[in-house]
């Protein structure tokens, strides 16, 4: 679907009236600053996980928790009954998509640190933007929070081999999330949420026979259980409804573009949760990527 398309005056709701009121008025910026603190915020508690539940085991309980959650939203199956055969292949690749991406983002995270990982996630992203430029100022504006990224986060390359593997798929599918994350928030799949939803039981039957030995422990201890839930409404709930009700109204080229504010929420989150306290550097690298992204305008027809 072309990026120009032009968004519904409201965004998607969820079988509620109250998201529904709150997707048309308030701004798509919101949304993406919401999903924006969970993007990390999540993966930062999963890694706290990993000696427990294993990578694979926290990657199936992300998403089993996610999907049986957006299950009883939005009744996936409604979905795919409902749509033609063109739409219900895009959910197929959408599920698919959240689920690899999903195990590779947490594959990488185990080998290689999260600033790592963040830049080469944001490298993909940049095409993206590129491709909706259109004007000296959008390309200005583009180099700007580059400029910030890459003087946030410590970009270097690793010795192992493996987790950059990981983490260059996890970079690749993401840009795939944003591309078909859009045409689904466009498409005639009842709405941008239902479609996620779809999507997402999708991606449970990807991943049920991949993690599940490894997530068998936290069925046996409640409060593993409980933490397990909450990474995974923290990971897959919260970012990825409102990055749908963001991308319902944004064109891709800025919802890419806004993607550089990761970064930023990632130094946050790690002062908040790790205790790690940015450099001068930092700060004005934060800077630079604000700036940016406030300095971006879509073109009137986005």
């Amino acid at each position: 679907m072309n990026d120009q398309t032009q968004a519904p005056a409201a965004g998607p709701a969820i079988n509620g009236p109250v998201l529904d009121t709150l997707a048309g008025r308030l701004p798509p910026h919101v949304w993406f600053g919401v999903s924006a603190i969970f993007h990390y915020l999540g993966p930062a508690f999963a890694v706290l996980l990993f000696p427990h539940v294993g990578v694979l085991g926290m990657a199936w309980l992300r998403i089993a928790t996610a999907a049986l959650i957006f299950a009883s939203l939005t009744r996936p199956w409604r979905s795919f009954t409902r749509a033609d055969p063109a739409t219900r292949l895009l959910l197929l690749a959408f599920g698919a998509c959240l689920a690899v991406m999903n195990c590779s983002f947490y594959l990488a995270l185990d080998r290689l640190p999260i600033s790592l990982v963040a830049a080469i996630e944001f490298v993909g992203t940049i095409g993206v933007a590129l491709v909706g430029l259109r004007s000296v100022r959008n390309l200005t504006a583009l180099a700007v929070a580059v400029a910030g990224t890459l003087m946030l986060i410590d970009v270097r390359w690793s010795d192992d081999p493996v987790g950059l593997f990981w983490a260059f798929l996890n970079g690749a599918l993401f840009v795939g999330y944003i591309v078909l994350g859009h045409r689904v928030a466009r498409s005639g799949a009842g709405d941008g949420i239902a479609g996620l939803g779809a999507a997402m039981a999708v991606a449970f039957i990807v991943v049920l026979p991949i993690g599940f030995a490894d997530a068998l422990p936290a069925f046996f201890s409640p409060t593993l259980l409980v933490a397990a839930i909450g990474v995974g409404i923290c990971s897959s709930v919260i970012p990825y409804i409102c990055d749908q009700l963001a991308m319902s109204r944004l064109p891709r080229s800025s919802f890419a573009l806004m993607l550089s504010l990761l970064p930023v929420t990632a130094t946050l989150i790690g002062i908040v949760v790790l205790r790690q306290i940015p450099s001068l550097i930092d700060c004005l690298g934060i800077a630079l990527v604000v700036a940016g992204v406030a300095f971006h305008k879509p073109a009137p027809s986005d």
